[in-house]
Formats: C-alpha cells, sequence, structure tokens
C-alpha cells in the first residue's frame, strides 16, 4: 500500500502487534513495573508475559503504570519525521495525561523538521475501544484518504466509539483503590459486578451494579444495543475482550451474537493488556463498536 504519510499510535490499543504492524501502523509501546522490573505491553507477542502478569497479580503483587514523558515521545516521532509527514492517535486523555506530553513533543519538532506535518489526535478512547478507532481509520487510510480529512474523521468520531464494560471480581478495584474493602468484600459474597462505560470526556465511570454474572452480561449486551450504529443492521466491527477470563468472554461473544440472529457480524474476540489490567484486574469484559455519540 502506497501511503502518502505514516499512521501511528500506542500500544494501549490493545490489539495483536502483528496486526496493527501488519497494518503498517507504528506503535509506541507502554511501559509498567512490578516490583521495581520494567516491562514492555506485550501487545500479544509472548504469551508467556501475559500469563505471567496474572500470576503476579494474583499473588497480590501491584503493578504501577506511567504516562509516557515528551523525551520519549519526541524521539519516537523524530524517527518516523525523518521518513516522512506522521498522524499520531494517542490514547485517550480520559485514561492518562501523556496525549499533552505528545503535543508538546510534536510542538518541538515542528522547529527541527518546518516542512514535515505532524498532527497528534487525542482519542478519548481506551483499550480496544481505542483499538477499533484506530483499525477503522486504517481503513479509510487504506483507501485513500488524505491527512486532514483521516484527522477530521476521528474528530467526528472518536466520541461514537462504544465501551460497555463489567467486572466479576473486585479485588484489583480494592488494590488500586476505587472501591474501599468493606465494599469489595460485600461484593464479592453477593456477586456484585460494577457496569462501566466511557462518557464524552473519554473518562470510565460505573453507571450501575448488578446480582451475578448471567445479569451482568445481559445487562452489558442490552446497554450495547441501546446504541449501536443501525442497531440490528449493524455492519461495522464489534471487539469482545477479556482479562484472563476467556470462558466469561466467549458467554459474552455468544450473548452478543443472539441479538444478530440470521446474519454474520464482523465481530473479533481480543485480550485486554496488561497495562488496562493494572487497573482492572482479571475477570474483566469489554465490548466495543460504534454507536451514538457518548454523553
Amino acid at each position: 500500500m502506497n501511503h502518502q504519510y505514516q499512521l501511528s499510535c500506542e500500544s494501549t490499543v490493545d490489539l495483536p502487534y502483528s496486526h496493527i504492524s501488519g497494518r503498517g501502523i507504528h506503535v509506541l509501546f507502554y511501559t509498567y513495573s512490578i516490583e521495581g522490573r520494567e516491562y514492555e505491553d506485550n501487545m500479544g507477542r509472548d504469551e508467556a508475559v501475559m500469563e505471567d502478569f496474572f500470576a503476579q497479580l494474583k499473588s497480590g503483587k501491584m503493578p504501577i503504570t506511567s504516562q509516557i514523558n515528551a523525551f520519549r515521545y519526541e524521539e519516537y516521532f523524530e524517527k518516523l519525521l525523518q521518513k516522512g509527514d506522521v498522524l499520531h492517535i494517542a490514547f485517550g486523555t480520559g485514561m492518562t495525561p501523556s496525549y499533552h506530553n505528545a503535543v508538546a513533543a510534536a510542538e518541538n519538532l515542528k522547529k527541527k523538521y518546518p516542512d514535515r506535518k505532524l498532527i497528534v489526535v487525542d482519542s478519548l478512547c481506551s483499550c480496544t475501544g481505542y483499538g477499533l478507532l484506530v483499525d477503522t481509520a486504517a481503513d479509510h487510510w487504506d483507501a485513500g484518504m488524505s491527512m486532514e480529512e483521516l484527522e477530521q474523521w476521528l474528530l467526528e468520531n472518536r466520541g461514537k466509539v462504544v465501551h460497555q464494560i463489567f467486572c466479576t471480581d473486585l479485588t484489583q478495584f480494592k488494590r488500586s483503590g476505587r472501591v474501599s474493602g468493606p465494599v469489595a468484600l460485600v461484593g464479592g459474597l453477593l456477586g456484585i459486578c460494577p457496569m462501566m462505560n466511557l462518557n464524552a470526556a473519554g473518562k470510565i465511570y460505573s453507571y450501575g451494579k448488578v446480582r451475578g454474572k448471567k445479569n451482568a452480561i445481559r445487562t452489558c449486551v442490552d446497554e450495547v444495543m441501546k446504541t449501536i450504529q443501525d442497531g440490528v443492521d449493524y455492519k461495522g466491527k464489534i471487539y469482545v475482550c477479556h482479562s484472563n477470563c476467556p470462558d466469561l468472554q466467549a458467554e459474552v461473544v455468544a450473548a452478543v451474537k443472539e441479538r444478530f440472529p440470521g446474519r454474520e457480524i464482523d465481530l473479533h474476540e481480543g485480550r485486554i493488556g496488561a497495562v488496562i489490567s493494572t487497573h482492572c484486574g482479571a475477570s474483566t469484559v469489554a465490548i466495543f463498536c460504534f454507536g451514538a455519540e457518548r454523553a
């Protein structure tokens, strides 16, 4: 494919690196650390790394994530600018302030490369919702959309990426301070599952709680179907991703397919990466698609 500019993103798209790199998209990797040892975000490159990550999480170890600083962005962008123009789609500001460092790095480099274009777009998305935005943008990139046209498409559609999430284990929410110990204990005993979404600012919030896995699956899929573009006639991509709970993911996939009787849908199964799983823990499932503008 003869592209007129380069497309770039960050590893928190939570899509396999083989898929992203296979499309010619450049990736800047996040890192996380456990007890002083630093790891690079895996993106499915080594399954053993993710198995070790969840084993350490289960043993009670607490990973630490951090934003990407301006120096790393500048170093990364400069290598790309030496080859041509760049459109970089950044991890959403509702999740991390890294985007602002990317913008600062881009401003510095404009002085050094005045004849190059470097556009940085805040995705306002997280996890494979971010991946869905990038993957769909790559479809337009392949189709010949110009850099400025693609930037405008991103700005118009980033708020339409649906993120429906639920978790059946509050352990990591307790460790990270997102819920108190008593709440986590009662929630575990009663099988309480928080239902979560992303708002227009790209921030995660809980809009309710349900009791039991079956109710959580039904509620999650119900919420998706309320907002998905064109309802049962939806033709876009749907991603169902999990953090170390493939059996639960399989149940959600089956529930989604039941809502589209008699037709094939473009549904993909994936895994939530280590950076996001640091905050949500295991036993989290999420559905991503395009829908109505987020409130």
